[in-house]
């Protein structure tokens, strides 16, 4: 890796929010392999860059995890920024992270460009991109293949752009888990589109705990195209993959949320799922120009809905019903 000090001007893709500054600039152009025996059973990253502002990474290199070691206990992460503003992260390979391969936390004006992630479909947390408490991130012409979330948004988190990127296998662009134990969330502001989807589990998807508190609005999901994917639409505020969650009142309120020209076809009959809290119901859900079909089987789609309002503009297929209609 080389490091040096210069102006750089950053290329036509980069994020408008970005600027002519003096830039911290790491090239990766070779490969970084993590050992092949596991060195620690603590909480570790293999790279971490903290408090680094106005960092470029980037090259035609890759980060190789050597995940099947790890994933019976899937502690270490790959790529980590903390605190980390003005960043640039681009052409960068990463794989087989023991858990998830890039995280972002607490880092505002970030810019992910033409970055690729290969792990197995069934390996365990290998989310591609995790962003927390992080805001103004913008991740554009990215390839994800992994065992969970392409792209996951955790609390705290606001004005989040992804588009023209590819995701699959793995388990889709996902807003949560929001309000676990009872916690305050928040998440405001994210827009995903261009993007294909690939026989995943849900397309896009925003899920919360029951219990929770807090908010999640502003959401514009556009110009999506989803093949053979499990749920393309999925909101749902019971979230509980232990699968014996108690009912509990309240719920993170989720509001705002527009889907529009999502076209494609799912791998279940059961295409969109809206299931909504009965104490904390979801409102201003929007669908516009929706078709999805059922891939390999004769059964129609179907949408099931639950507490929430919503409006309906243009053909939607499968047909939905929000209260109020």
């Amino acid at each position: 890796m080389e490091r040096n000090m210069q102006r750089q001007q950053f290329a036509d893709h980069a994020h408008p929010w970005r600027k002519d500054i003096l830039a911290e600039r790491d090239q990766l152009d070779g490969g970084i392999v993590a050992p092949n025996v596991i060195w620690t059973t603590t909480a570790a990253n293999l790279l971490t860059f903290y408090s680094v502002d106005n960092l470029t990474v980037e090259g035609s290199g890759q980060i190789d995890g050597n995940g099947a070691i790890w994933w019976a206990c899937f502690k270490q992460k790959l790529l980590s920024f903390s605190s980390c503003n003005n960043l640039l992260v681009r052409n960068i390979h990463l794989r087989d992270s023991p858990d998830k391969h890039m995280t972002l936390h607490r880092c505002s004006q970030v810019n992910v460009y033409n970055v690729s992630v290969t792990a197995p479909g069934d390996s365990p947390n290998t989310d591609g991109i995790t962003m927390s408490i992080s805001d103004h991130v913008y991740i554009s012409s990215c390839s994800i293949q992994s065992g969970d979330d392409c792209v996951s948004i955790l609390s705290g988190t606001t004005d989040v752009n992804i588009t023209d990127s590819t995701c699959g296998p793995g388990h889709g662009i996902s807003v949560g888990s929001l309000g676990c134990d009872g916690s305050t969330s928040l998440v405001e502001r994210i827009t995903v589109s261009n993007c294909t989807f690939s026989r995943t589990m849900t397309g896009v998807r925003i899920k919360s705990w029951q219990g929770g508190r807090g908010s999640a609005n502003g959401f514009l999901f556009k110009n999506l195209k989803m093949n053979e994917v499990q749920h393309p639409i999925d909101i749902d505020q019971f979230y509980c993959p232990p699968g014996n969650c108690q009912p509990q009142d309240g719920a993170v309120a989720i509001s705002d949320a527009r889907f529009i020209n999502i076209q494609g076809t799912s791998s279940d009959p059961e295409a969109i799922k809206i299931m909504c809290s009965k104490s904390v119901q979801c409102r201003g859900i929007y669908l516009d120009n929706v078709n999805l079909s059922c891939s390999g089987h004769t059964a129609q789609t179907r949408a099931t809905i639950l507490n929430a309002y919503g409006t309906i503009a243009g053909m939607v297929k499968p047909e939905v019903r929000f209260l109020g209609t």
